[in-house]
């Protein structure tokens, strides 16, 4: 099982669309994949399942089946983990199900942090708990990639999410701001990883599983750019061409970039996808994958034409995907 969390400090880049795209993508390939909604907001709970559904998880009491009441004993100190409910989507695709209250988690995430460094049990259950259910609902499902969709934020559970992440991959918008969080990820994740690798060894519950911390670089995505005869409109060309020396400076601590390097062909970037507008709209009413849409949905003529070209985007980023993370696709 490998882990995948799509980040970046900037909201609004299109990643929850991502991860939901991908998910259903490996779905259709035939590979078992957990979508995990460790994101307070649970916009990706939203698309997976619909509000009647969520509305009978969220207000039963315990939150039995969200990734909050998995984690809830532990944020209590009532008890470990409760049982990791895996909401099944379609075949080979499990769901963690987000929580609002998830939210509440932040203040106990937060103090417990420094408890790891003094080498006391609890802050190493707690710490370790969203791994733990990631774990956990992977190995009911015998899923091979994890896609953690994650909070535009620096606290402490985008923290603990991040932990579980084996790889890393920064969906962008082409513009200042999604730049700007861009640069604000290499300092964050260097000291989350080099703190938390000082404290793994102070663990003294020696048979606890402890997320790894790896957190390592795996791409870019440019989402949502504009084109004309599939490239970019001259708008969103200006802060493409800057992000391959971004990504290097600001993520890989590496020299810049050749300059006549772009992200069509920079080995960094896994795809650059296109604002598929035509497709949006019918994708939210009939509730499924932009490149699922059929004739019944509205998909006809030109939009038949996006459905196609969004299939074989999304298929040959799941592969890139996968072959960043060692995984042999079938």
């Amino acid at each position: 099982m490998r882990t995948v969390a799509f980040f970046n400090n900037k909201g609004g880049v299109g990643k929850t669309s991502l991860v939901y795209h991908l998910a259903w993508m490996y779905s259709e390939l035939g590979i078992s994949v957990v979508a995990a909604d460790l994101d307070p907001q649970a916009n990706l709970t939203n698309m997976l399942i619909g509000d009647e559904t969520l509305e009978e998880y969220w207000l039963d009491e315990h939150h039995a089946k969200t990734v909050y009441g998995a984690i809830k004993p532990q944020l209590e100190g009532t008890g470990d983990l409760a049982d990791v409910h895996v909401e099944s989507i379609a075949p080979n695709f499990g769901a963690i199900i987000g929580d609002l209250a998830l939210a509440s988690a932040e203040n106990e995430l937060n103090s417990q942090w420094p408890e790891c460094a003094d080498g006391r049990p609890r802050g190493f259950r707690v710490i370790s708990a969203i791994w733990r259910v990631i774990e956990a609902a992977a190995a009911k499902t015998s899923a091979s990639i994890v896609l953690l969709d994650v909070g535009p934020n620096l606290g402490a559970i985008n923290r603990a999410a991040l932990l579980a992440a084996q790889h890393i991959i920064v969906p962008l918008a082409p513009d200042l701001y999604s730049v700007q969080g861009l640069r604000n990820l290499k300092p964050t994740i260097r000291e989350w990883r080099s703190q938390w690798a000082s404290r793994v060894v102070k663990n003294p519950v020696k048979e606890l599983s402890l997320p790894p911390g790896e957190m390592t670089p795996a791409g870019y995505i440019v989402m949502q750019h504009a084109v004309r005869m599939r490239y970019p409109v001259m708008a969103y060309d200006r802060w493409i061409k800057r992000i391959p020396a971004e990504y290097r400076e600001y993520v890989l601590d590496l020299p810049a970039a050749d300059p006549e390097l772009v992200v069509e062909t920079d080995p960094e970037c896994r795809a650059l996808l296109q604002h598929y507008r035509s497709l949006i709209a019918l994708a939210e009413e009939a509730r499924k994958p932009m490149f699922m849409l059929r004739a019944g949905d509205g998909a006809i003529g030109g939009h038949a034409t996006a459905v196609r070209d969004c299939r074989n985007d999304f298929e040959e980023l799941a592969k890139r995907v996968l072959e960043k993370c060692g995984i042999v696709a079938p």
